[in-house]
């Protein structure tokens, strides 16, 4: 039971430290092959993009295999891939690292509730569930301020390195107390080919349109990259009809319900990772705000899932799910959009205890709306997604949308970094009309979200502050929309209350994606 909560636990607070360090890895660590914010986008959907491809088989291997054993494989892989990342010596070593973190973590995901649900019954089960759903709540409330205090006072390897004692605790505890269990009616038949296809497919769309934006579409490998990224993108439903044991069975998309879960997941999931990422990026890069007060301003979104999820699933059970499924995305495009308004002159939060006011009417209000919306969502989205399949297909059905919700972030995320790209250097020719802002070395010393490297003249800092918010603007705005798409398709798709009865307030929301709190 502690194995598998501090193996929860390092993935939770992993994603918030990459989300607070990234600013800060982007400024110290060289990069001689890719731009910073290029790198800055791999390192997040590099990683969500492995999870998620292999998440749905590393549930498959640990079922045949031993849960235990390939739990263990997953503790010491995260643990071996967080040193790699805190020596990283440069910004291309570290997102191949993470991309190798991203693998192991799909190890860890499965496995630790499928572990709970394998040694607990009845109530004790229920309690297990309910220590664990606490655990990581406490993860996502201290990760982002102690890991903004790790970089701000310490440096950002040690909010990495920190993961390694954890780790050695839990892989202990697995080894000497976890007993081994397995499924005895696994096949042993793996779809290591829909896996591999998988990766092509969000790898090769994501890193192409990423790699051909960074270097204005000058590079063949991000056509390249593009090419292969389409064709398995294509081959992907073929291989599914043709394959004995498919990775993902087709079958279970002819539910209206399922399909539509899922295609707000896609969206909805997406949108906050991306938020997440952006946000503290654009906080400490272009406002100046310190780590820890750009994780600190994502408090309430934790709280307010902590506080309310339960409270919500239980109503959710009771009047539907549907509309807090379409109320929640629109509160959380609402905070989206006040972060659309946020001046590149609004006061940072530095060094004092009390935020300034800027804080309070700049972020604090987006951050607020975008809590009580992601609240709305989380567990009636999970007993909505249980519901619509029939329970012998629970845990491929959990499987397949906690790997939908990570793997819009790298296709999406690809869209945005073109959107801000394209707009800040277009904004940069504006403003710097005697400056040639197309020339390699140009971009990469000037990059968006960033503060410019070198000495660069004030006229050249102002218009990167002002480009960078610009180009921040439109980034929230396009997740916005995504947000309202996912409410919009839940409206249309669900086409019902979609009522729980008899299984709210369960432990549902342990089965589904893990929320992730913006700014940490």
């Amino acid at each position: 039971m502690v194995a598998a909560i501090l193996g929860s636990a390092t993935v939770f607070l992993d994603g918030t430290v990459v989300n607070v360090a990234l600013q800060k890895i982007g400024e110290e660590l060289p990069a001689s092959v890719i731009g910073v914010l290029e790198g800055q986008t791999y390192a997040t959907s590099g990683y969500l993009a492995t999870l998620a491809a292999l998440l749905i088989l590393a549930g498959a291997l640990a079922d045949y295999y031993g849960r235990r054993r390939v739990f263990s494989i997953g503790l010491a892989g995260f643990g071996i891939a967080s040193v790699l990342c805190g020596i990283a010596p440069d910004l291309e070593l570290f997102v191949l690292f993470r991309i190798i973190q991203g693998a192991a973590g799909a190890l860890l995901v499965p496995c630790s509730l499928s572990i709970i649900t394998a040694t607990f019954e009845g109530p004790q089960r229920a309690r297990a569930f309910g220590i664990w759903a606490a655990a990581t709540s406490a993860t996502t409330l201290a990760g982002p301020i102690l890991s903004g205090l790790l970089v701000d006072y310490v440096t950002w390897r040690a909010a990495f390195l920190i993961n390694v004692p954890i780790l050695a605790v839990a892989l202990w505890a697995t080894r000497a107390h976890m007993d081994e269990s397995r499924d005895e009616q696994a096949s042993g038949r793996f779809d290591w080919l829909g896996a591999a296809d998988v990766v092509l497919a969000v790898g090769g769309l994501a890193f192409g349109g990423i790699r051909g934006e960074q270097t204005a579409w000058s590079d063949p490998v991000a056509f390249v990259a593009l090419g292969i990224g389409v064709v398995a993108f294509v081959a992907f439903p073929i291989l599914m009809t043709r394959r004995h044991d498919p990775l993902v069975p087709l079958g279970l998309f002819r539910s209206r319900d399922f399909t539509a879960i899922n295609l707000s997941t896609f969206l909805i999931y997406a949108a906050l990772y991306l938020s997440s990422s952006y946000q503290p990026l654009y906080l400490q890069g272009v406002l100046g705000y310190a780590p820890w007060a750009a994780g600190a301003v994502g408090l309430p979104i934790a709280i307010a899932l902590t506080l309310l999820s339960t409270r919500i699933g239980t109503l959710a059970g009771r009047y539907g799910a549907r509309p807090f499924l379409v109320v929640g995305p629109v509160l959380m495009a609402a905070g989206q959009l006040w972060l659309a308004r946020i001046p590149s002159t609004s006061e940072a939060w530095k060094t004092e205890l009390i935020p300034p006011a800027a804080t309070f009417v700049d972020v604090l209000p987006s951050m607020i709306l975008f809590a009580i919306g992601i609240s709305c969502v989380v567990a009636p989205l999970t007993s909505t997604l249980m519901n619509s399949v029939p329970v012998r297909n629970s845990g491929v059905a959990s499987a397949i949308n906690n790997a939908v919700s990570r793997v819009g972030q790298p296709l999406l995320g690809a869209v945005i970094f073109i959107v801000i790209t394209s707009s800040f250097y277009a904004s940069m020719a504006t403003r710097l009309p005697n400056v040639d802002v197309s020339r390699p070395e140009f971009r990469r010393d000037v990059t968006p979200l960033n503060p410019p490297k070198g000495a660069p003249a004030p006229e050249v800092v102002r218009a990167s502050a002002d480009a960078s918010t610009e180009s921040f603007h439109l980034a929230m705005i396009t997740t916005a929309v995504l947000l309202v798409a996912g409410g919009a398709v839940n409206w249309i798709g669900l086409g019902g209350a979609t009522r729980v009865p008899g299984r709210s307030g369960r432990a549902d929301r342990a089965e589904g994606p893990e929320p992730s709190a913006p700014g940490g």
